[in-house]
């Protein structure tokens, strides 16, 4: 089965942000940027003619402003707000908006709100997918993992290894990044380096946890967070 991505337009009159998004969208395996516009009325009449799943949409432009923008779609995606000013949060989330991103803003930012879009999208287009599977790209393929397979993640400098049963997997990515790709609650960063599936640690010991044989570090920075996680189980 092919993973099901998420179409997408992004609509801001600044030409650097458009690119920035076109450049953190490149990274991110699920989703398809199919066009950007600095034009608002140019992206009304491409979304009148090409509906899409989700919508990055500048708030404060020069001859409309996104929140009226939003307004004046028939067909209403998933939308993300990007804005420079951090007052118009509020209003994002009472027009139902899946996230919002303040200018300028990280790739793991970026990754967290088009996570929290893709889990709805999923939810909507295949629920079975999304608590089951996650893709993986290492080089240039995106490799379907199953998520109950994946033990532990461990980076260095700008990669991160996903040891999943039986092989190991090599990203580009950093760890804030790989976290964010992966869906909440199962996963519990224990160190700088290393990362942990929660449903796998075997054993929790001082400084240390035991995953799938291996023996990770906790570091006292990411101490706390173990103890109340395994706290709750």
């Amino acid at each position: 089965m092919q993973p099901p991505f998420m179409k997408a337009i992004a609509v801001d009159d600044e030409k650097l942000a458009l690119d920035i998004v076109s450049a953190h969208a490149a990274r991110v395996p699920f989703l398809e940027l199919k066009a950007t516009f600095t034009n608002a009325f140019l992206a009304l009449e491409y979304l009148q003619k090409e509906p899409v799943d989700l919508l990055f949409l500048d708030i404060k432009m020069p001859d409309i402003s996104g929140i009226d923008f939003f307004q004046s779609l028939s067909r209403k995606p998933l939308l993300i707000y990007t804005t420079a000013y951090a007052e118009h949060a509020a209003t994002s989330f009472e027009l139902d908006a899946v996230d919002y991103l303040l200018k300028p803003f990280s790739l793991a930012r970026f990754m967290k709100g088009c996570n929290k879009a893709y889990e709805l999208f999923r939810f909507r287009t295949g629920p079975e997918v999304a608590t089951t599977h996650v893709f993986i790209k290492t080089g240039y393929e995106q490799v379907k993992v199953a998520l109950h397979d994946i033990r532990y993640l461990e980076s260095s400098g700008n990669y991160v290894t996903f040891a999943i049963a039986g092989k190991q997997l090599l990203s580009r990515s950093n760890m804030a990044e790989a976290l964010a790709s992966l869906p909440a609650g199962r996963f519990l960063r224990v160190h700088r380096s290393f990362a942990v599936a929660i449903g796998h640690i075997e054993k929790v010991e001082r400084g240390q946890v035991t995953v799938a044989g291996k023996v990770i570090p906790v570091s006292e920075a990411y101490a706390g967070d173990l103890q109340a996680t395994m706290g709750r189980r």
